[in-house]
């Protein structure tokens, strides 16, 4: 097609788009062009607008490496993560769901630890934490044998992979479920943090006034053959920017019940006190087990 104007341009690709021979990939292709051509003619984009953008983009690949996805941490900045889970669960987004984000910082193989042992692998000042979890189906039947993958960061914010402080894999761990679906470990109370910004989303958030941090959560990875496989962050409420994540991750169904306690723990003689509780129902949707793709090694 010989380009006469510029509406022949979208005319001529949506035209190549539909010769796609995959049908979800055409279905894909053919709305993002529309969408695509739409927003530069609703923003007249300009020339040098072009070509900063294109080197944005090639900034975000030369930026994301085997410890840092800049892209994740873009998309959950502009709050394309939070819908794109939220639309995919929770009968498809008609329904409170445990699903959330999984962030920029899950890693395979954390070491596995066996119920009511310590995620703590190097010396992690902080409070201690005590988490019970339970795994249930969609009508509160107990899920036995599932994989739950487990990590959070430090008690100053950063996750061990950021921190040459702390020893590989602290902070992280892999439990089974028993056969009423529960599991537990020790490990200490972590903070909220600011995310990367050295970056494109730090510009991004400066240029808007924006704050870069997220409310204190702890991140969960739930798998069994015969369900969705559960990526899930749980959020404390006392944190003070549980409004405003600059992630959009917050949800009702992810706050948690973080107790704290000043008297000395019943069992465990060598805690003092504060120390901090939790207790949280993990709920499955039936589905595909499927693991994501790492953002990071």
């Amino acid at each position: 097609m010989i380009i006469e104007r510029e509406q022949d341009v979208t005319v001529a690709a949506l035209e190549a788009m539909q010769r796609t021979t995959d049908p979800r990939l055409r279905e894909i292709m053919v709305s993002l062009i529309r969408h695509l051509h739409g927003f530069v003619r609703d923003v007249r984009l300009t020339e040098a607008e072009f070509r900063e953008a294109t080197a944005i983009l090639a900034e975000m690949g030369r930026l994301t490496t085997d410890t840092h996805n800049e892209f994740v941490l873009m998309s959950g900045s502009l709050g394309v993560s939070s819908l794109v889970c939220l639309l995919n669960n929770g009968m498809d987004g008609n329904t409170e769901t445990d699903q959330s984000l999984l962030g920029p910082f899950w890693r395979l193989n954390s070491p596995r630890i066996e119920n009511g042992g310590s995620i703590v692998r190097s010396d992690t000042p902080g409070a201690p934490l005590f988490v019970s979890g339970r795994v249930v189906d969609r009508a509160g039947r107990p899920v036995a044998g599932a994989e739950v993958d487990v990590w959070h960061a430090s008690p100053v914010g950063l996750y061990e992979n950021q921190d040459p402080g702390q020893a590989d894999m602290n902070l992280r761990g892999k439990l089974t479920t028993d056969a009423d679906g529960c599991f537990s470990f020790r490990s200490v109370m972590f903070v909220g943090y600011p995310i990367p910004t050295d970056g494109v989303v730090g510009r991004l958030l400066k240029a808007q006034s924006r704050h870069p941090y997220r409310p204190a959560h702890l991140h969960a990875l739930i798998f069994k053959p015969g369900f969705k496989t559960l990526i899930s962050q749980v959020y404390d409420p006392a944190d003070p920017n549980i409004e405003s994540d600059t992630q959009f991750g917050v949800t009702r169904a992810l706050i948690g019940k973080f107790l704290r306690h000043d008297e000395p723990h019943p069992v465990a003689s060598d805690v003092t006190a504060p120390w901090y509780s939790l207790d949280h129902t993990y709920r499955l949707e039936a589905g595909e087990a499927v693991l994501p793709r790492p953002p990071i090694k």
